[in-house]
């Protein structure tokens, strides 16, 4: 337990050009190195081959996190010596940040022969996930499947 008090989450300033937080977040979680202009720049190409190609970008980047979000998720709980996997309700900062998590890790394990940019490679997770395809969406299916797998171990909840 923490000693010093409550914490309390700083919420993340709205980036530049589309004055989103959700766009300052990708922004941030896509940095490598502490470069924040080298990703601002792959994050706006990838914006700009999105609206390109779909029309408007925040509404189909919405779109593509309202598919990411989990609902479920397991916890291990130890009851008795032995760990169950507990299904459990996610939290909503947490969703957010899980679902940002996957877009990015998956759009940088896209093959690079076939896309050349890291913009290329968010472009494209970004519109799968919008039609409810693509890695990270697979990632949240896995994810509540598991949950329901184990929703016999749902009486150790706490």
């Amino acid at each position: 337990m923490s000693r010093r008090g409550n914490f309390k989450p700083t919420e993340a300033t709205p980036d530049p050009v589309y004055k989103n937080r959700l766009v300052a977040k990708i922004v941030n979680r896509s940095m490598k190195d502490g470069k924040k202009s080298v990703a601002q720049k792959e994050v706006y190409r990838a914006f700009e081959i999105i609206k390109e190609k779909e029309g408007d970008a925040m509404k189909v980047l919405n779109e593509a996190m309202e598919n990411i979000k989990p609902v479920m998720e397991v916890r291990p709980r130890r009851v008795g010596g032995a760990a169950y996997q507990v299904p459990s309700a996610v939290r909503g900062p947490r969703k957010e940040s899980l679902a940002i998590r996957w877009l990015i890790n998956a759009a940088r394990s896209k093959s690079n022969s076939e896309f050349h940019t890291f913009a290329e490679k968010l472009a494209q997770e970004i519109m799968d996930a919008a039609k409810g395809e693509g890695a990270s969406v697979k990632k949240r299916q896995d994810m509540e499947r598991v949950a329901e797998a184990n929703r016999a171990f749902a009486h150790f909840r706490w």
